[in-house]
């Protein structure tokens, strides 16, 4: 746990998914990604799903909500999917809270690996949400795409990771940039999909922003030309890592990489050598 101005912040791994490793690095060659992140014997590498829990001083909100709990075996296997630190309950429980006591949950985006946890099978087969008492919100043209897919994006958008939420009136679709509580804002970062949204938090003149798959890995977040083999826009991507890497260095603020096994967290600084980096920064998984 650290904490940013008034805030507490708890950084989840719900889970870690084994991924070729073309898709973490799409265009980028071996010669240049290896020295840094060397895969497998497989040609996987480990992404790790984190979460971010922002305890304010009015409510628990949670950031993205992982590959929950209706993961069918087939695509456990394909992902080689682990809980090193158990599962969401587990998680919350170590910091004295339950699912009941999350107020407000961001989905950044609703592909599967983000989502997936907003919802659970109950006994009798039928769709629940995993936090009962929280209000869900997610960016209009996001949830739009995902009812709409393509042959591209099938299969990542589950329509029971979200559309009984929104038929219940519990997840609220959001157009553009946000104020979702005081000092929390979702602002939208497209490229990766066109409604992908980050979270950006100020507290006390502190900030911290939650990438997410802006920036998978904070590799991607340093070179502009470094993106997944997953985004659907990845021009859109580099111009908005431009914008958003001119913003972490003014405002020194902290950086949180969703699928980092390395660099969860860091700061972005200039470097004497007139080259900026992020620099890690040490931070407890929950």
């Amino acid at each position: 746990m650290r904490t940013l101005g008034d805030f507490r912040l708890h950084l989840i791994c719900e889970s870690v998914n084994h991924m070729d490793v073309g898709g973490c690095f799409g265009l980028v060659p071996r010669t240049l990604y290896g020295p840094l992140m060397m895969p497998d014997a497989d040609n996987t590498l480990p992404m790790p799903n984190h979460l971010l829990l922002v305890q304010t001083p009015e409510q628990n909100i949670l950031i993205d909500t992982g590959m929950g709990d209706k993961v069918p075996d087939k695509l456990k296997a394909a992902f080689k999917l682990e809980r090193p630190h158990g599962d969401i309950h587990a998680a919350l429980a170590r910091i004295d809270l339950t699912t009941a006591d999350i107020g407000l949950v961001i989905n950044t985006h609703l592909h599967g690996d983000h989502c997936s946890g907003n919802t659970t099978l109950t006994p009798d087969f039928t769709l629940a949400p995993v936090f009962p008492n929280a209000r869900y919100v997610v960016q209009r043209r996001e949830y739009d795409d995902a009812m709409h897919p393509n042959e591209r994006n099938r299969a990542t958008y589950a329509r029971e990771n979200f559309e009984p939420l929104v038929l219940s009136g519990q997840m609220d679709l959001l157009d553009g940039d946000t104020e979702l509580a005081p000092g929390v804002r979702g602002v939208v970062t497209p490229g990766h999909t066109p409604g992908h949204m980050s979270v950006l938090l100020t507290s006390g003149g502190q900030h911290a922003l939650f990438v997410c798959d802006m920036a998978s890995f904070a590799i991607h977040f340093e070179r502009l030309g470094w993106m997944t083999a997953y985004d659907i826009e990845p021009m859109v991507t580099l111009e908005t890592k431009r914008r958003w890497q001119a913003w972490a260095l003014e405002h020194e603020a902290l950086l949180f990489f969703a699928h980092d096994p390395q660099r969860p967290a860091g700061v972005y600084r200039m470097g004497e050598n007139g080259k900026a980096t992020v620099q890690p920064v040490d931070f407890p998984l929950v």
